[in-house]
């Protein structure tokens, strides 16, 4: 394994826009949840006309759908995300709409079929009901409770297990307060493996609500405790936590 300063500074200069994961391929894996998200999106978006897509990152996932409907827009609030997103899909005559986080969408009530996200910053409930016509649906895979809690609690110690939010009963309480109806509601535990520190650096550059102050200088010695452990064990193991909901106009 090459040393604590080649990896961690090739981590803290690699490019962190979008929603795509693939520089850590072979430097880290995360189990991914039963249901498959990706082939459930493709086969929602195959039968609508009119979708958007909520916090879209870069469009990565979008873009890896193959048919899309004839009206399909796509929302993101991070300027350098919107142009990924823009090049990405606009090729394949996707609407990207740059909203501020938490604003409205610009797009007319009960105008879409189908409204998705993968990873959603907040849920917004009383927009997506506002969006969605009155036989159309929600299908999202939300980030769970204490994800990932493992590593940020090397970086900042031990963390509550309640009150963090994104819990899925109250997501789905909070739907159904917003006039939503629960379809499905599936939750997954996903064991995640880093094997060099150089992806860790990079996932919390990314991720940066898991260490919200994260710096490599600021974490230097907690970076360095890390690097020694991996290199001890091979592997340092985390897990995400994620759901799968579905949910229709009451």
């Amino acid at each position: 394994m090459r040393d604590f300063e080649d990896l961690v500074g090739e981590a803290a200069g690699a490019d962190v826009t979008g929603w795509g994961f693939s520089w850590l391929d072979g430097r880290a894996t995360e189990e991914r949840p039963p249901w498959g998200y990706l082939q459930l999106l493709t086969d929602a978006l195959a039968r609508v006309e009119s979708a958007v897509d909520l916090d879209t990152g870069g469009g990565e996932v979008i873009a890896e759908v193959p048919r899309l409907p004839a009206s399909m827009s796509v929302t993101e609030a991070w300027p350098p995300n919107v142009a990924r997103a823009r090049a990405l899909l606009g090729p394949r005559g996707v609407q990207v709409l740059e909203t501020d986080a938490g604003a409205p969408v610009p797009l007319p009530d009960h105008s879409v079929e189908l409204v998705t996200a993968r990873h959603p910053v907040s849920p917004q409930w009383a927009e997506i009901a506002r969006l969605l016509a009155p036989d159309g649906h929600y299908l999202a895979q939300h980030v769970g409770p204490a994800s990932a809690v493992e590593l940020s609690e090397h970086f900042l110690g031990p963390l509550p297990r309640d009150g963090q939010g994104r819990d899925p009963e109250q997501e789905v309480r909070a739907a159904e307060r917003a006039g939503l109806e629960r379809v499905e509601l599936r939750t997954a535990r996903c064991r995640m493996e880093f094997f060099d520190i150089g992806a860790v650096v990079w996932i919390l550059r990314k991720c940066v609500w898991w260490v919200p102050d994260f710096t490599v200088a600021g974490y230097a010695d907690r970076l360095r405790d890390l690097d020694a452990q991996i290199r001890a064990d091979g592997v340092f193991v985390a897990h995400s936590t994620r759901h799968l909901i579905r949910a229709c106009p009451r």
